[in-house]
C-alpha cells in the first residue's frame, strides 16, 4: 500500500503536525491520519474499549478538510 500526502494542520509547529494521507487501496477508500494519541481518561471512558492494534487519534478539523484533495489531485 502507498500513501499520498493530502494536507497538514496549518497551525502546527515542527514536531506537532497532524496530517492526512490518502491510500491507494483498491478494495475501499481509506486514509492514514497522523495526530495526537488520545490519553484523556474521560475520552477513553466515553469511547469504551479500543480493539487490539487500534488507537484513538485526535486531529484538528482543518486537517479533515483536506480529504477533498483526493479527488481533485491538489497538493499543498
Amino acid at each position: 500500500m502507498r500513501v499520498r500526502f493530502l494536507g497538514k494542520d496549518p497551525e502546527s509547529t515542527v514536531g506537532t503536525s497532524p496530517t492526512l494521507f490518502a491510500t491507494d487501496r483498491t478494495d475501499r477508500r481509506t486514509y492514514i491520519v497522523q495526530g495526537w494519541v488520545v490519553r484523556d481518561p474521560e475520552v477513553l471512558r466515553d469511547v469504551g474499549p479500543v480493539p487490539e492494534g487500534e488507537t484513538l487519534v485526535e486531529v484538528p478539523e482543518e486537517v479533515l478538510k483536506f480529504y477533498t484533495r483526493r479527488d481533485h489531485g491538489e497538493e499543498s
